[in-house]
Formats: structure tokens, sequence, C-alpha cells
């Protein structure tokens, strides 16, 4: 099938998500939301030629989290959404995206101004009454999209809706692969690559699979950034293991052992 007849495909597809959006979704009650979210989603993923494989996935905790995960591309909110649909926190500049930025709006996307002082304990606390209600949020603390090969440094600042509310923290892997089991950068979306950029090269890289790695809860504690760091070397941890070909899971388990015993996560 060419690229043209590929990318019609996925535009019909939003268009019906659109469609549902404005019309069977808003009737729908929270189940049925659910997986209407998740159906569409799985189905972009096969329009754009990606298999998602979950590993962990009786780690997932349905109600009152912080959803923690690596950032990649614009496609990892479907990704997430194909496994378990939640909430995100995203840039401000997304709700403005024609099409995209209305269907964000419509499955309850919080939308923060990064370049606003003062904005991320607006939603710190936003995130806090949604976990104390008993709601699951995501949250990309890189603050922006790296090529996969590692992890940007964590901000710790929405940690503290976590540590406020008492609620457990999910940290959350994605790690994209070619047909030969190797790390790609098709889906990236990075430097001055458009939308239509990053969609090309996963069609011209496809069959693509995307690793997601779900670890089990982490307690808040009392402090944010020993709770970041922590996290940040869980999702590290599994990254590495899923590019390298490893299982996540004795990854994690490993660097559990290893900083029991005072070994820096680091070296």
């Amino acid at each position: 099938m060419s690229h043209s007849l590929r990318k019609a495909r996925i535009f019909l597809h939003i268009g019906k998500g659109v469609l549902l959006a404005a019309t069977i979704f808003q009737a729908a009650n929270a189940a049925k939301k659910q997986a209407m979210i998740r159906k569409w989603s799985q189905q972009l993923l096969a329009l754009c030629g990606m298999k998602i494989v979950v590993h962990g996935n009786e780690h997932t905790i349905d109600t009152g989290a912080l959803v923690v995960g690596n950032h990649v591309s614009w496609i990892d909110i479907y990704v997430v959404n194909a496994w378990r649909p939640t909430p995100f926190v995203a840039k401000s500049e997304i709700a403005k995206w024609p099409v995209i930025g209305w269907l964000a709006k419509t499955i309850d996307t919080i939308f923060i101004e990064r370049e606003k002082r003062g904005d991320a304990r607006r939603i710190m606390h936003q995130l806090a009454a949604q976990m104390t209600a008993g709601k699951n949020v995501f949250v990309f603390p890189e603050g922006t999209t790296g090529d996969g090969s590692g992890l940007l440094p964590f901000h710790s600042n929405l940690f503290q809706a976590a540590v406020s509310a008492g609620a457990p923290v999910q940290p959350v892997a994605m790690v994209y692969l070619d047909a030969q089991g190797k790390h790609t950068l098709a889906p990236a979306y990075i430097g001055d690559m458009s939308l239509l950029d990053t969609l090309n090269a996963m069609l011209d890289a496809k069959p693509l699979q995307v690793h997601l790695y779900v670890g089990e809860g982490i307690a808040p504690g009392t402090e944010r950034r020993a709770l970041s760091a922590k996290v940040e070397g869980v999702i590290g941890a599994a990254l590495t293991a899923m590019r390298e070909g490893r299982d996540p899971e004795s990854a994690v388990r490993e660097l559990g052992e290893a900083t029991a015993v005072g070994v820096s996560v680091n070296e």
C-alpha cells in the first residue's frame, strides 16, 4: 500500500475520531469512553504500521496514581491510550493544533503554560485534586521530547502533586523498535520536525514495535526530588533493557537491589 493511501486512511481515522468525539462520546459513561479511546488509539497505531507490546501489565494501578513516562513523540499519547486511557498534562501549544488540539481537549487533557512562571503550581494543585478524587493522570517529566536513546533530566515540580495527594507513582517506559528489534528514531518528534515529517518517517520504517513497560507503583514519600530521582532510575533501567532486548522487569529488580546496597544507579 502506498504512503499516500496509508496517510489518507490515517486522516480518515482522525476524522472518524472527531465525529465520535462530537456525538456518541459526549453521552457515553466513563467505562464506555475509556473503551472508545483505547480502540481508536489501537487502530491508529495499526494504521501507522506499529504494534504495541506491553510488559508488566499486572502492575497497572487503576485509580488515584500519577503515571510518569519518557517522551519521544506525539504518538506516545496514543501508545499509552492503547494500553490504558489516561488524561495527560501537555504543553499549551497542543491545544492550538488543528483537530488534534480539539481531540486532546475532549479527552480531558490538562494544558500547562511552561513559559509562564507559577503555572506549574496551578497544575500541581489540579493534579493532586484529581488523584485525591481517585483519578489517574499522566505526565512527561522530561518536559520535551527526546530521540529515545536516553532520558533527558526530569523536572521534579509536578511530582509534588503525588506527595501532596499521598498518591503512588507508576513509572512507564516506552521504546520504539524496528523490524529487526533495534532501536529506531523514526517516531521521534524532535528539532524542527513537523507532525507530517514524523508520520512519513514512521511509514517509511514500518513495521515498527513499541515496547511499553509498566512498573510497580512507587510510594510518594515526603520529598519530590527524591521521588523524581527514584522514578527516573526505574524508567532509565527499563529503557536500557528494552533497547538491548533484555527483560525490563529483571533490570528494574537489579536496580532495586543495587540501590538497597548503596550503589549509585548512575554508575
